[in-house]
């Protein structure tokens, strides 16, 4: 996967201290931004995507992958 990117609530004061995801239309991959040459988490993307939906707070837009 090299469609890596962090979470637009990371700031540039996190110091790189944040998880990248990458897409496919199957899976979503899931790794520490501090170290990417390292163990990726994969999931189905529809399983990532109920993960998140399982985070959000009533009332705030939804987290988008």
């Amino acid at each position: 996967m090299d469609n890596w990117r962090k979470s637009s609530y990371s700031g540039p004061d996190d110091g790189n201290a944040c998880v990248e995801i990458a897409t496919t239309p199957t899976r979503t991959a899931v790794r520490d931004s501090k170290d990417p040459t390292r163990a990726v988490l994969t999931f189905p993307t529809a399983a990532f995507a109920a993960f998140l939906r399982s985070l959000e707070p009533a009332g705030l837009p939804p987290l988008a992958l």
